[in-house]
Parts: C-alpha cells; structure tokens; sequence
C-alpha cells in the first residue's frame, strides 16, 4: 500500500534538497503539494504542513477522505479519479473554495456543511450502480446557498435539480448527459439563480424539446453562453421581444373570449324545444296525455313565433274559437 506520509515527500521534493533550511521548516513553508497519479491509496499524518493551500492528489487510488483536519488554509483540493465513495473529514477546511471530487464513486452530496467559502464544487461522472443518481442533501445545499457560485453534476443520472434551486449565486452550471427532461420544472429552478452566466444542459431529453434554448435564453436574462454557444446581446433582445408579442396576443384573446356575446346552443329556430316540452316533460311520460299547446291530431293551437323555412312566412296559428267567428274569418278573407 502506498501512503503519503512526509517521508515520501522528502524522498520525492528534489526542491527540498537544495535548501539550507531543515525538513520541518520547509515543511511547515510549503503551500502547493503535488502527488497526483502515484499510486496513492491512503493519506498519512501531513499535520507539520500547517500552510498547504493547494494539495493535488487526483489520479491515485484513495479511498477515503482522511488526515486532512490540520490543513486549516487549504483553498484547493484536487481529488478526482479516486476510489471515494463518501464525502466526509472536511469541516476543518475553512476557507476551502475549490473541491474537486468528479470520477470517484460518491452517490450523495452532503457532508459540506461547515464549508462556508466554497464557491466551485465538481462532481462529474460519479461510477454509480446501475440504475442510482446522485442525490443531494438538503442541509447541504441550504449551507452552501450563500457561496456555490460552480457546480459540475455532468453524467450523474440525475433526472430532476428541483433541490438545487436554493442555490441562488450559481453563476457556472453544468449538467451535461444527465436525464433531464421536465421543461417547466426547469424554467422554474432556472428563474431562481438571476447571476447564471455560463451553462451546458447538451445531452439531456430536454434539448430535444420544441423551442428549448429559446425559453431558456428568455427566462435567464443574465445568460452568455448556453451548450457552448454564445447567446449574442442581439439575439436575446428579440427573443424577448418575441415573448411579449406572444403573451399580448395570448392576454387579448383571453380577454375577447371572456366578454365575448352568449351563443345561444341552437342555430336552426326549428330545431328549438317547444316552450312547453321543458314543463310537461314529466307529466307526459307518467300521465300519457297530449302537452298543452298541441291538439290530439298533432295541430299548433298555441301562438310560436318561429317562421316556416319552406314558405318564408309565419306558420299558420288555429286557436279555440266558436264557429260563428270561424265563418266571419273566412268570409272577411274571400273579400
């Protein structure tokens, strides 16, 4: 097993040995150490390299974040293409601001809580079991709501980033070759960072859907560059203004439908109901007996104003009357 103890860093540091001063002294004056791709599994007491900021340790075969609680200055970690699997031992680093965690095998963001200085955050292309996604913790990113300003999640399977709407200093995102496919929900989490300048979403479901880069070129305002295309000042202008237009024509023709006049349901006078049928409906069915307004042989008694279509001319209108007035009616209409 290969461990970095201060013993391989003086068997390795060929600066050190054209130094006057001793071993510890250049310990505790060292700020960068550089130990990525050496077979690395297992990180040994460092705590004499009281300045380190900036520790690379990608590319080795570490399993377990270990030893670092000494490193009270480190502003940089490197870590990425390890065999990590939980992201834990990190409270100590204060004033951290980089962490650089992508190809290990972590299946949840958390453990970050005490990182109040961290703004870049790199996650990508976890190794995880079929079928997982990375997952995030709530009270993590509560924490680092108010100093993330980059987060990498790129090829996680990740299908939905509701959760990371608290997020509202992100100013870099990039979510590449995830599964991300609800257009709305990501309106709605992307109107929640007003500083987004730079993001890559290629490779998700979602940028196959009709009008995509416009809407989000609409909702993020702020937004320079999107999938690696740059979003000119002209053409976000006239998306804008293409927005408006549409949500005026919407908003009006909303308003006409709404005072627009009553249409009465039946457009052919004929085929109106009677204005009896509605009355007697019921005593029809259970009293088998002609509805007012309509003789036994089928003739109109009752006055209706509705015109005869084939004559152009009111029905003719028969009411009960005695048959002394019938003759007069007939007699008056032969002169």
């Amino acid at each position: 097993m290969v461990r970095l103890t201060t013993d391989l860093i003086a068997k390795s540091c060929n600066h050190f040995k054209h130094r006057r001063s001793s071993f510890p002294q250049y310990l505790k004056k060292l700020t960068h150490l550089n130990f990525s791709n050496k077979n690395i599994e297992e990180i040994d007491d460092l705590s004499m390299c009281q300045n380190l900021t900036v520790l690379y340790l990608y590319d080795n075969n570490i399993t377990r974040i270990c030893n670092l609680g000494f490193a009270s200055n480190l502003s940089h970690l490197y870590m990425q293409n390890n065999n990590i699997s939980h992201i834990e031992n990190l409270s100590g680093l204060k004033k951290l601001s980089k962490l650089y965690l992508g190809g290990n095998s972590i299946t949840v963001l958390e453990g970050l809580e005490e990182l109040v200085e961290l703004e870049e955050l790199h996650l990508e292309g976890q190794r995880l079991p079929c079928g997982e996604k990375l997952l995030f913790d709530p009270r993590t990113l509560l924490c680092l709501a108010e100093c993330l300003t980059v987060l990498n999640i790129n090829k996680n399977n990740i299908d939905e980033i509701r959760d990371l709407a608290v997020l509202k200093k992100l100013t870099h995102f990039f979510a590449a070759e995830n599964q991300l496919q609800d257009m709305q929900e990501l309106e709605e989490v992307l109107s929640q960072w007003p500083q987004l300048r730079r993001m890559d979403l290629s490779g998700n479901p979602v940028c196959c859907k009709p009008k995509y880069r416009d809407n989000l070129i609409t909702v993020c305002l702020g937004l320079d560059e999107l999938d690696g295309k740059e979003i000119t000042e002209l053409s976000r202008q006239f998306l804008i203004n293409w927005k408006a237009s549409r949500e005026a024509k919407k908003k009006l023709k909303d308003e006409r439908i709404m005072s627009g006049p009553f249409t009465y349901p039946f457009t052919d006078l004929n085929m109106a109901p009677h204005p009896s049928y509605n009355d007697d409906h019921a005593n029809f069915l259970d009293q088998k007996k002609p509805l007012e307004g309509w003789r036994s042989n089928g003739e109109v008694c009752s006055e209706h104003p509705l015109l005869d279509r084939r004559r152009m001319r009111p029905r003719n209108v028969k009411m009960a009357v005695s048959t002394g007035l019938l003759r007069d009616v007939d007699d008056s209409a032969n002169v």
